[in-house]
């Protein structure tokens, strides 16, 4: 793994310290004096001999500056270098990302500045190495368009920094994801995949983008899921979206349309009514249109046609029991069953009463009887009936009031061609404007009736 660099000049130089030049002077000092031998004292090697004695002290100084050497002594803040030169390097002990695992005999490489300061050291930079070759790596992934994993540090203007490999990127808030994140700090600290869209060597700039992996995998598995799908299979589904048409629910990597005709075989008013964005939904495809890519999907298709044998579980004249679940002004929708309702429509409310709307005798959650009247399995629709609970009072008033039978009621309205006088609890009849005397011509039933004045009459007729 690559070490972690600090927030330092890279390119700063190191030179030893003063006290570790006198003593390595010193012991130079102190070192007993070698034996002086002639010439012909000095013991024959072989080629290979030769040849490993050469590379051993040959340095590699081509990578662009960057060499092995050897750890060879450890002070309390720097570490001392052999590079095969005439001359030791020294580290600072800083610069080591882990300075207990530094240990005389360990190899480093480091960047070579020059082979000799002032003082007869090489001067040496384990940063600069470390940072060159991290540039190297990422210069590598961005070429090959390749991800690399980094760590979000903390949040800055307009974004993210993310250590990557050592270095620091900026993440731009609009690569984070697919939509704009409003809670950045809820990030920190989490270990992301990125990849390198910009850089600039010489301003030591790194952008990355999360958002270009992520449309990668979106894709890969859009492209998996339209080889897969065919019409009739079932699978599931996240509700992304919720309009008044229907419900656009994420297929992982494509987006399919449940219409809300197809959410039930009952009728719903809205698809909120069934589901909310962000569940997870079980749904059968529909329809697919490989060329535009669109997805018509069905949840009601999952199950059995409701209205099969419906006219069979609901013979005409069979009562009923249900739950008032919608009022219209033409009529209550009763639920039967699951997926089923019927309709009372407000002409089927009451045989006597004039019933201006519903509301007027039915609310939502009232729990009715009622008399199916229809089954229209091609049209979906159950007819019902309340006032069919009661017998029809019209069918008895013949018998109740014969034709010619003197009876006394009370004017209920009076219109321009007559007043309408109220029988019984609501039975009208109408006395016709030509029905007020066989004399006298009437303009209007005002002159000579009153609204709720009692009056006696005759039965004519009965419709």
């Amino acid at each position: 793994m690559l070490p972690i660099l600090r927030d330092r000049d890279y390119y700063t130089r190191r030179k030893c310290s003063m006290t570790d030049k006198k003593t390595t002077k010193q012991n130079k000092k102190t070192q007993p004096e070698k034996t002086k031998t002639s010439l012909f004292d000095i013991p024959t090697l072989s080629e290979a001999e030769m040849e490993e004695l050469y590379n051993s002290h040959l340095i590699d100084i081509k990578n662009r500056g960057i060499v092995k050497g050897k750890i060879i002594k450890i002070t309390s803040k720097e570490a001392i270098v052999d590079l095969g030169l005439k001359s030791e390097g020294c580290i600072p002990l800083a610069d080591f990302a882990n300075t207990e695992s530094v240990e005389i005999g360990n190899m480093v490489e480091v960047f070579l500045e020059d082979f000799e300061d002032d003082e007869g050291f090489a001067l040496i930079s384990k940063q600069k190495a470390d940072f060159m070759k991290l540039w190297d790596f990422i210069y590598e992934k961005h070429t090959k368009q390749e991800s690399i994993e980094g760590e979000i540090m903390r949040r800055v203007k307009g974004g993210m920094i993310v250590n990557v490999g050592g270095v620091e990127a900026f993440l731009p808030g609009s690569q984070i994801d697919f939509h704009p994140v409003s809670n950045l700090d809820a990030l920190l600290g989490q270990k992301i995949k990125v990849k390198v869209i910009k850089l600039n060597r010489k301003r030591r700039n790194i952008v990355v983008s999360r958002r270009v992996i992520l449309e990668e995998e979106k894709e890969k598995a859009k492209q998996k899921l339209l080889a897969e799908l065919e019409e009739g299979i079932e699978m599931e589904g996240v509700v992304k979206n919720i309009t008044d048409f229907g419900v656009f629910v994420d297929l992982g990597g494509i987006d399919g349309l449940l219409h809300i005709t197809d959410m039930s075989w009952g009728r719903i008013s809205h698809p909120s009514e069934l589901v909310a964005i962000g569940d997870k939904i079980k749904i059968k495809i529909k329809a697919y249109d490989a060329v535009k890519q669109r997805v018509s999907l069905g949840i009601k298709q999952l199950y059995p046609y409701t209205w099969e044998n419906l006219n069979q579980k609901y013979p005409e004249g069979y009562k009923v029991r249900g739950k008032i679940v919608s009022i219209a002004d033409y009529g209550a929708f009763v639920e039967l069953e699951k997926g089923v309702e019927g309709l009372i429509h407000i002409s089927e409310m009451s045989w006597t009463k004039h019933i201006k709307h519903p509301s007027q005798i039915l609310a939502i959650g009232d729990v009715v009887e009622a008399i199916v009247l229809d089954v229209n399995k091609e049209r979906e629709r159950i007819s019902l009936g309340l006032k069919q609970l009661d017998p029809d009072p019209w069918k008895a008033i013949g018998e109740k009031y014969p034709v010619g039978t003197k009876i006394t009621g009370k004017v209920r309205t009076l219109t321009n061609f007559g007043a309408f006088i109220e029988i019984e609890s609501g039975i009208d009849g109408l006395i016709h404007i030509s029905d007020f005397s066989w004399t006298d011509r009437v303009k209007h039933p005002k002159h000579f009736l009153e609204k709720s004045q009692k009056v006696e009459c005759i039965i004519l007729e009965i419709d």
